[in-house]
């Protein structure tokens, strides 16, 4: 299975992503986390040791150079499109666990948007071949969209899962991804309410989300909030909490095998 978990900034979507990775390694399955955020997270919401030192692929400069036969840090001139990435995975990712291993791709981090540049490229080859060509859980992290994916990699997502809170800036960040996932051929859309307080949290998105597929609603949690303070996986949740996020995961593998 093949998920991408997207949302605005500061809505959860690390501490589902994390759950997602986590549960499906409990269940004996080989998962590749992919932090895909700019901002990288995951790996603290995974609990990884020295999760700060790790470098994003999109910082290894010679790397993306001898990929792409670029100039290292050059925005100009000519350099290759498809960038032999199969070997990548085993070479840069994190082990944690048995199952589970992490890749930190970073983001470009310039002026405008839409960078054609070697590093946009290695990356989004090594997303597709992840995607495409790879036989584990693929779980990814992403920003405020969707922008690591593609209409070559689109048919091949499982989910995309965009985690809202309630809050209309949040909602309106959610139907721009719904919308952006659908133009690139995304026919799995899913959503998760996060930070839900009551009834009339959860009433209100739905509310407001009618038309979209809700996959189910996570309480408000002290417990999470101190963790993410402290950099570290959310370990001890209330029952409310985990019961939230494993009713997430029945509606999702429901969903799947209904599809």
């Amino acid at each position: 299975m093949k998920i991408a978990v997207s949302g605005k900034g500061g809505v959860g979507k690390t501490t589902l992503s994390a759950f997602l990775v986590r549960w499906f390694a409990e269940q004996g399955r080989k998962v590749l986390a992919i932090d895909a955020d700019p901002d990288a997270n995951l790996a603290h919401g995974l609990g990884i040791d020295d999760a700060g030192t790790i470098t994003p692929i999109s910082q290894m400069k010679e790397l993306v150079a001898e990929r792409t036969e670029s100039v290292p840090g050059s925005y100009g001139g000519y350099f290759k499109l498809n960038p032999r990435v199969d070997d990548l995975p085993e070479k840069l990712s994190i082990r944690q666990g048995e199952n589970i291993r992490l890749m930190v791709m970073g983001g470009i981090k310039k002026g405008g948007t839409g960078c054609v540049c070697p590093e946009s490229i290695l990356l989004k080859n090594l997303v597709q071949h992840l995607i495409l060509r790879r036989d584990e859980v693929v779980v990814m992290d992403m920003e405020a969209g969707i922008e690591h994916l593609g209409r070559g990699t689109s048919k091949a997502v499982d989910w995309l899962i965009t985690v809202v809170e309630p809050g209309r800036r949040s909602i309106e960040t959610a139907a721009r991804i719904r919308e952006l996932g659908r133009d690139i051929g995304l026919t799995k859309i899913g959503l998760v309410g996060n930070k839900v307080r009551n009834d009339e949290d959860r009433n209100f998105l739905r509310k407001a989300l009618s038309g979209h597929l809700i996959l189910g609603f996570i309480p408000y949690d002290d417990l999470i909030i101190e963790a993410d303070l402290q950099a570290k996986f959310a370990e001890n949740v209330s029952d409310k909490t985990r019961a939230g996020l494993e009713r997430v995961v029945k509606n999702l593998l429901e969903a799947s095998e209904g599809a």
